[in-house]
């Protein structure tokens, strides 16, 4: 990973907005309908070509596909891992439970769009769960690459996304391994041949680990802290073993508590989990850092020294409202960061994504660009404070 050596680079969190017809597409084959695979290939590498297009309108350092050719961050690996069948319902979040009316309204805000459910009808480990074949992630990294060569793109690095093995633990029933360690361990090997070819296709990597957070409140919420920590701690080392083979500064890592809008009162602190994080391999750690209920832990590296090789990427942009951030708050919240840990240590990003899954969406594509350029120019403004 590039530092910001000369100034303050900027990226963001791997899903960005897909055109209504691609959505359209994935939302009909999520229920079940025929939907020609020519035409979502089609369009999914047309929504590639934009989606490459944009971030270089918006002005974006680090860049990536924008997830355009997967209907989520981590419902995907249903369609490449073996062992899978059957359905079963996630437990609701605790804040969102604690709201019985949200709690509906979120629901049927949801039942009236084309959208992929990250609740409902979820998946079980049923047997041996095994990569299946490394050929559609293959042709992601080319499709990629060729865009970005057609493009002539001027970005500093680019990456692509894969979930941890914690985070497809979470959405997948374990009914055949004996314990949760050994249903990690397993799922460490599997994805360990989406990484590696990821890598070997001359990306970076970003592993998304929205479990080292937002489970405490989902799968952990009834149960003591360190119950949850003892888990975050199995992933980490499921983590480090599936990027054995992989130099750490070729990874970075998202961690967030829940890409939705909601009370997030029941959210694990940064600083009950920040030495889980740092415990991890990859270099780069991606976090929310704008959104009310986690804008002020910045503070908590006043005291926290960042380890030797770590880079933060905290989200400066919020990923759930369609508020355009100026970019002189931008370059506040860029600032606070490096003053702590070094200009150098610091990339400016976003807390989450913009199209986690297939109609999760919150805020409009037209202001998700907007945003960003504001990113880009809040960046720029730092800049001139650090290399004056």
């Amino acid at each position: 990973m590039h530092k910001s050596e000369h100034r303050l680079l900027t990226t963001h969190a791997g899903s960005l907005p897909r055109p209504a017809e691609l959505t359209r597409l994935y939302a009909r084959r999520s229920r079940g309908e025929a939907v020609p695979a020519a035409e979502l290939e089609a369009e999914g590498k047309a929504a590639l070509r934009r989606v490459v297009a944009k971030q270089i309108e918006a002005g974006i350092d680090v860049a990536n596909n924008g997830e355009q050719q997967r209907d989520s961050f981590v419902l995907y690996v249903r369609d490449r891992l073996s062992g899978l069948g059957g359905t079963w319902q996630r437990r609701q979040r605790a804040d969102v439970e604690r709201y019985p009316t949200f709690k509906q309204k979120s629901f049927d805000a949801a039942a009236g769009k084309n959208a992929v459910d990250d609740i409902r009808g979820l998946t079980r480990a049923r047997g041996e769960v095994r990569y299946l074949d490394a050929g559609p992630v293959a042709a992601e990294c080319a499709d990629f690459k060729t865009t970005l060569g057609e493009s002539k793109a001027p970005f500093s690095e680019t990456f692509l996304t894969a979930p941890s093995p914690g985070m497809v633990s979470a959405i997948v029933l374990n009914e055949y391994y004996p314990s949760e360690e050994a249903f990690l361990g397993a799922l460490a090997d599997a994805l360990r041949v989406e990484y590696e070819t990821i890598i070997s296709s001359g990306f970076l990597l970003q592993l998304d680990c929205p479990d080292l957070a937002r489970e405490r409140h989902n799968t952990y919420q009834d149960r003591p802290l360190e119950d949850f920590l003892d888990f975050g701690n199995r992933v980490i080392d499921a983590i480090n073993h599936a990027l054995r083979n992989i130099p750490r500064e070729r990874v970075r890592m998202h961690v967030c508590w829940g890409n939705y809008e909601g009370p997030h009162h029941h959210d694990v602190p940064l600083a009950d989990i920040i030495d889980i994080v740092f415990a991890a391999r990859p270099s780069g750690v991606s976090f929310e850092a704008a959104n009310p209920r986690h804008a002020h832990e910045w503070r908590l590296f006043e005291r926290v020294k960042l380890p030797e090789g770590k880079l933060l990427i905290p989200g400066v942009l919020e990923s759930k409202t369609n508020y355009i951030e100026h970019p002189e708050l931008v370059a506040q919240r860029i600032g606070r960061y490096a003053k702590l840990v070094g200009r150098e240590n610091v990339i400016g990003g976003t807390d989450c994504g913009y199209g986690t899954w297939v109609g999760q969406a919150a805020v409009d594509p037209g202001v998700v660009w907007a945003k960003l350029q504001s990113l880009a120019e809040g960046a720029r403004l730092a800049s001139r404070e650090f290399w004056p």
